[in-house]
Protein backbone atom coordinates (compact mmCIF):
# COMPACT_ATOMS: atom_id res chain seq x y z
CA UNK A 1 0.00 0.00 0.00
CA UNK A 2 1.02 3.37 -0.41
CA UNK A 3 1.41 4.85 2.77
CA UNK A 4 1.91 8.54 1.73
CA UNK A 5 -1.88 8.50 0.61
CA UNK A 6 -3.42 7.05 3.34
CA UNK A 7 -5.62 9.53 5.29
CA UNK A 8 -4.91 9.45 8.54
CA UNK A 9 -8.26 9.77 9.89
CA UNK A 10 -8.91 6.63 8.57
CA UNK A 11 -7.01 4.86 11.74
CA UNK A 12 -8.70 6.84 13.90
CA UNK A 13 -11.99 4.98 12.75
CA UNK A 14 -9.72 1.73 12.82
CA UNK A 15 -8.86 2.30 16.92
CA UNK A 16 -12.81 3.41 17.42
CA UNK A 17 -13.90 0.75 16.47
CA UNK A 18 -11.56 -1.53 17.80
CA UNK A 19 -12.78 -0.10 21.17
CA UNK A 20 -16.23 0.09 20.86
CA UNK A 21 -17.49 -2.67 18.29
CA UNK A 22 -19.89 -0.36 16.88
CA UNK A 23 -20.24 2.06 14.29
CA UNK A 24 -22.52 4.23 16.06
CA UNK A 25 -20.29 4.30 19.04
CA UNK A 26 -17.50 4.17 16.89
CA UNK A 27 -18.74 7.41 15.31
CA UNK A 28 -19.97 9.52 18.83
CA UNK A 29 -16.42 8.37 20.17
CA UNK A 30 -14.91 10.28 17.07
CA UNK A 31 -17.24 13.47 16.43
CA UNK A 32 -18.50 11.28 13.32
CA UNK A 33 -21.76 10.27 11.99
CA UNK A 34 -22.69 6.35 11.07
CA UNK A 35 -22.61 6.95 7.12
CA UNK A 36 -18.98 8.37 7.56
CA UNK A 37 -17.91 5.61 10.07
CA UNK A 38 -19.24 2.69 7.56
CA UNK A 39 -17.67 4.91 4.75
CA UNK A 40 -14.34 4.85 6.40
CA UNK A 41 -14.79 1.31 7.22
CA UNK A 42 -15.11 0.19 3.17
CA UNK A 43 -12.08 2.15 2.39
CA UNK A 44 -9.76 0.38 5.39
CA UNK A 45 -11.17 -2.74 3.88
CA UNK A 46 -10.35 -1.82 0.13
CA UNK A 47 -6.90 -0.39 1.78
CA UNK A 48 -5.91 -3.32 3.66
CA UNK A 49 -7.66 -5.72 1.42
CA UNK A 50 -9.54 -7.50 4.93
CA UNK A 51 -12.97 -7.15 6.14
CA UNK A 52 -11.62 -5.84 9.53
CA UNK A 53 -14.95 -6.32 11.35
CA UNK A 54 -18.06 -9.01 10.90
CA UNK A 55 -21.00 -8.55 12.34
CA UNK A 56 -21.93 -10.87 14.73
CA UNK A 57 -25.43 -10.01 16.32
CA UNK A 58 -25.73 -6.13 17.42
CA UNK A 59 -21.80 -6.33 17.73
CA UNK A 60 -18.91 -5.74 14.88
CA UNK A 61 -16.22 -8.25 15.91
CA UNK A 62 -13.12 -7.62 14.52
CA UNK A 63 -10.76 -10.13 11.84
CA UNK A 64 -7.54 -11.92 13.28
CA UNK A 65 -5.39 -8.85 10.88
CA UNK A 66 -7.64 -5.97 12.69
CA UNK A 67 -6.40 -7.79 15.89
CA UNK A 68 -3.27 -7.96 14.76
CA UNK A 69 -2.49 -4.53 14.35
CA UNK A 70 -5.28 -2.39 16.54
CA UNK A 71 -3.14 -2.41 19.98
CA UNK A 72 0.15 -1.06 17.15
CA UNK A 73 -2.44 1.91 15.73
CA UNK A 74 -4.20 2.60 19.22
CA UNK A 75 -0.28 3.14 20.82
CA UNK A 76 0.69 5.72 17.12
CA UNK A 77 -2.20 7.36 17.64
CA UNK A 78 -1.41 8.10 21.23
CA UNK A 79 2.14 9.22 21.02
CA UNK A 80 0.70 11.46 18.52
CA UNK A 81 -2.09 12.88 20.61
CA UNK A 82 0.77 13.41 23.09
CA UNK A 83 3.27 14.87 20.71
CA UNK A 84 0.85 17.74 19.40
CA UNK A 85 -0.92 18.25 23.19
CA UNK A 86 2.07 18.23 24.83
CA UNK A 87 1.98 22.26 25.72
CA UNK A 88 -1.67 22.68 24.93
CA UNK A 89 -3.93 23.97 27.68
CA UNK A 90 -6.81 22.38 29.13
CA UNK A 91 -10.02 24.41 28.92
CA UNK A 92 -12.71 23.00 30.46
CA UNK A 93 -15.58 25.52 29.47
CA UNK A 94 -14.60 24.96 25.87
CA UNK A 95 -14.00 20.92 25.91
CA UNK A 96 -15.64 18.49 24.03
CA UNK A 97 -15.12 14.79 24.44
CA UNK A 98 -16.71 11.43 26.44
CA UNK A 99 -14.93 10.70 29.68
CA UNK A 100 -15.16 6.92 29.74
CA UNK A 101 -15.41 5.27 33.87
CA UNK A 102 -15.06 1.76 34.81
CA UNK A 103 -16.70 0.95 38.43
CA UNK A 104 -19.06 -1.15 40.36
CA UNK A 105 -22.92 0.45 41.47
CA UNK A 106 -21.14 2.14 44.36
CA UNK A 107 -19.61 4.73 42.09
CA UNK A 108 -22.50 4.54 39.71
CA UNK A 109 -24.86 5.68 42.72
CA UNK A 110 -21.99 7.96 45.03
CA UNK A 111 -20.22 9.36 42.37
CA UNK A 112 -20.86 10.19 39.22
CA UNK A 113 -24.44 12.08 40.34
CA UNK A 114 -22.55 14.34 41.95
CA UNK A 115 -19.08 14.32 39.31
CA UNK A 116 -21.90 15.18 36.64
CA UNK A 117 -23.56 18.38 38.04
CA UNK A 118 -19.85 19.85 38.75
CA UNK A 119 -19.09 19.06 35.31
CA UNK A 120 -22.07 20.27 33.83
CA UNK A 121 -21.62 23.95 35.70
CA UNK A 122 -17.61 23.63 34.54
CA UNK A 123 -17.68 21.95 31.51
CA UNK A 124 -21.03 21.68 29.65
CA UNK A 125 -19.12 19.94 26.52
CA UNK A 126 -18.27 16.88 28.45
CA UNK A 127 -20.15 14.01 28.46
CA UNK A 128 -19.42 11.16 31.03
CA UNK A 129 -20.70 7.49 31.02
CA UNK A 130 -20.04 5.09 33.49
CA UNK A 131 -19.63 0.81 32.88
CA UNK A 132 -19.89 -1.65 35.13
CA UNK A 133 -16.82 -3.95 36.50
CA UNK A 134 -18.32 -7.18 34.40
CA UNK A 135 -18.05 -5.38 30.97
CA UNK A 136 -14.47 -6.51 30.72
CA UNK A 137 -10.61 -7.01 32.19
CA UNK A 138 -9.89 -3.66 33.55
CA UNK A 139 -6.05 -3.78 32.37
CA UNK A 140 -7.15 -4.30 28.75
CA UNK A 141 -9.96 -1.34 28.69
CA UNK A 142 -6.99 0.70 30.21
CA UNK A 143 -4.67 -0.33 27.51
CA UNK A 144 -7.07 0.30 24.57
CA UNK A 145 -8.55 3.59 25.93
CA UNK A 146 -12.00 2.14 26.08
CA UNK A 147 -11.82 3.47 29.62
CA UNK A 148 -10.37 6.66 30.63
CA UNK A 149 -10.46 5.76 35.15
CA UNK A 150 -11.34 2.54 36.21
CA UNK A 151 -12.38 2.40 40.27
CA UNK A 152 -11.64 -1.02 41.83
CA UNK A 153 -9.78 -2.47 44.68
CA UNK A 154 -5.85 -2.54 45.26
CA UNK A 155 -4.57 -4.96 42.72
CA UNK A 156 -1.02 -6.16 41.32
CA UNK A 157 -0.50 -3.83 38.08
CA UNK A 158 1.64 -4.38 35.05
CA UNK A 159 4.26 -0.89 35.56
CA UNK A 160 2.11 0.87 32.40
CA UNK A 161 -1.14 1.15 34.74
CA UNK A 162 -0.98 4.35 37.36
CA UNK A 163 -2.88 4.29 40.50
CA UNK A 164 -4.00 6.26 43.13
CA UNK A 165 -5.98 5.73 46.37
CA UNK A 166 -9.42 7.21 46.94
CA UNK A 167 -10.72 6.44 50.53
CA UNK A 168 -10.24 3.59 53.07
CA UNK A 169 -13.14 0.89 52.99
CA UNK A 170 -14.61 0.15 56.11
CA UNK A 171 -17.56 -1.63 56.46
CA UNK A 172 -20.89 -1.54 57.86
CA UNK A 173 -23.68 -4.10 58.11
CA UNK A 174 -27.32 -3.41 57.00
CA UNK A 175 -30.71 -4.78 57.80
CA UNK A 176 -34.53 -4.47 57.32
CA UNK A 177 -36.00 -2.62 60.73
CA UNK A 178 -38.20 -5.52 60.27
CA UNK A 179 -35.78 -8.78 60.89
CA UNK A 180 -37.50 -10.26 63.49
CA UNK A 181 -33.83 -12.10 64.80
CA UNK A 182 -32.46 -8.72 65.54
CA UNK A 183 -35.58 -7.30 67.14
CA UNK A 184 -36.00 -10.06 69.43
CA UNK A 185 -32.36 -9.81 70.49
CA UNK A 186 -33.16 -6.12 71.77
CA UNK A 187 -30.52 -5.23 69.17
CA UNK A 188 -30.30 -0.84 68.33
CA UNK A 189 -29.53 0.25 64.84
CA UNK A 190 -26.30 1.76 65.35
CA UNK A 191 -24.74 -0.66 67.74
CA UNK A 192 -22.74 -3.59 67.20
CA UNK A 193 -23.97 -7.10 66.63
CA UNK A 194 -23.01 -9.86 68.73
CA UNK A 195 -20.86 -12.05 66.83
CA UNK A 196 -23.01 -15.34 67.56
CA UNK A 197 -26.32 -13.48 66.25
CA UNK A 198 -23.90 -12.40 63.49
CA UNK A 199 -23.19 -15.10 62.59
CA UNK A 200 -26.33 -17.06 63.35
CA UNK A 201 -27.95 -14.75 61.03
CA UNK A 202 -28.42 -15.71 56.74
CA UNK A 203 -25.96 -13.32 54.74
CA UNK A 204 -26.60 -11.68 51.42
CA UNK A 205 -23.33 -11.07 49.66
CA UNK A 206 -22.22 -8.68 46.49
CA UNK A 207 -19.70 -11.18 44.40
CA UNK A 208 -18.80 -10.47 41.07
CA UNK A 209 -17.31 -13.92 39.96
CA UNK A 210 -20.48 -15.65 42.30
CA UNK A 211 -18.44 -17.05 44.85
CA UNK A 212 -20.28 -17.16 48.05
CA UNK A 213 -16.86 -16.12 50.21
CA UNK A 214 -15.95 -13.02 51.41
CA UNK A 215 -13.47 -10.84 53.11
CA UNK A 216 -15.78 -10.76 55.91
CA UNK A 217 -15.03 -14.32 56.11
CA UNK A 218 -11.42 -14.19 55.76
CA UNK A 219 -11.98 -12.18 59.19
CA UNK A 220 -14.22 -14.90 60.44
CA UNK A 221 -11.85 -17.89 59.89
CA UNK A 222 -8.81 -15.67 61.88
CA UNK A 223 -11.13 -16.27 64.67
CA UNK A 224 -12.30 -19.53 63.93
CA UNK A 225 -15.64 -18.75 62.93
CA UNK A 226 -18.08 -19.15 59.83
CA UNK A 227 -21.15 -17.11 58.76
CA UNK A 228 -24.13 -18.46 57.00
CA UNK A 229 -23.71 -17.19 53.21
CA UNK A 230 -27.06 -18.39 51.54
CA UNK A 231 -27.19 -15.02 48.94
CA UNK A 232 -24.99 -13.64 46.25
CA UNK A 233 -25.72 -11.52 44.01
CA UNK A 234 -23.38 -9.42 41.28
CA UNK A 235 -24.70 -5.81 42.29
CA UNK A 236 -24.56 -3.77 46.06
CA UNK A 237 -28.32 -2.56 45.02
CA UNK A 238 -29.20 -5.89 44.50
CA UNK A 239 -27.81 -7.04 47.79
CA UNK A 240 -29.68 -4.01 49.75
CA UNK A 241 -33.30 -4.96 48.02
CA UNK A 242 -32.68 -8.62 49.13
CA UNK A 243 -31.66 -7.45 52.34
CA UNK A 244 -35.02 -5.29 53.03
CA UNK A 245 -37.05 -8.60 52.55
CA UNK A 246 -36.48 -8.83 56.23
CA UNK A 247 -34.69 -11.97 56.87
CA UNK A 248 -31.09 -11.05 55.51
CA UNK A 249 -28.58 -9.44 56.81
CA UNK A 250 -25.34 -7.94 54.86
CA UNK A 251 -22.08 -6.72 55.03
CA UNK A 252 -21.41 -3.42 52.67
CA UNK A 253 -18.64 -0.30 52.52
CA UNK A 254 -19.90 1.84 54.64
CA UNK A 255 -20.28 4.84 52.30
CA UNK A 256 -22.67 2.82 50.41
CA UNK A 257 -25.01 1.44 53.74
CA UNK A 258 -25.04 5.52 54.10
CA UNK A 259 -26.59 5.99 50.79
CA UNK A 260 -29.03 3.62 51.12
CA UNK A 261 -29.90 4.10 54.79
CA UNK A 262 -33.34 5.57 53.57
CA UNK A 263 -34.57 2.94 51.81
CA UNK A 264 -36.44 1.10 54.84
CA UNK A 265 -32.97 0.13 55.99
CA UNK A 266 -30.94 -0.13 59.29
CA UNK A 267 -27.05 0.49 60.20
CA UNK A 268 -25.23 -1.44 62.53
CA UNK A 269 -21.50 -2.23 63.14
CA UNK A 270 -20.05 -5.24 62.95
CA UNK A 271 -18.76 -7.18 65.49
CA UNK A 272 -15.23 -7.62 64.02
CA UNK A 273 -12.50 -5.60 62.25
CA UNK A 274 -12.39 -5.99 58.75
CA UNK A 275 -9.31 -4.92 56.37
CA UNK A 276 -11.43 -4.24 53.48
CA UNK A 277 -8.30 -1.97 52.34
CA UNK A 278 -9.09 0.62 49.91
CA UNK A 279 -10.86 1.98 46.31
CA UNK A 280 -8.39 2.89 44.03
CA UNK A 281 -8.45 4.92 40.96
CA UNK A 282 -6.30 3.42 38.04
CA UNK A 283 -5.66 4.93 34.59
CA UNK A 284 -2.67 4.48 31.69
CA UNK A 285 0.61 6.36 32.49
CA UNK A 286 0.09 7.52 29.52
CA UNK A 287 -2.50 10.20 30.54
CA UNK A 288 0.18 11.23 33.86
CA UNK A 289 0.27 14.42 32.37
CA UNK A 290 -2.81 14.82 30.74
Amino acid sequence: MNFASLDLNLLRVLDALMCERSVTRAGERIGLSQPAVSNALTRLRQILGDELFVRRGPEMVPTPRAEAIGSSVRAALAQMEDALSADAKFDPAAAERTFTFLGSDIISTLVMPLLSERIAAQAPGIRLRLIDLGAGEMQKLLRDDAVDIAFNLPYAMPEWISRQSVYAIRFAVIASPHNGAIRSAGIKPGSTLPLELFCKLPHAIRSSDSTMRGVVDDALQKLGHTRNVVLALPHFHAVAAAVARGHLIASVPTVFAEGVKESDLVIFKPPLAIQAGELCMYWHKRHDQN
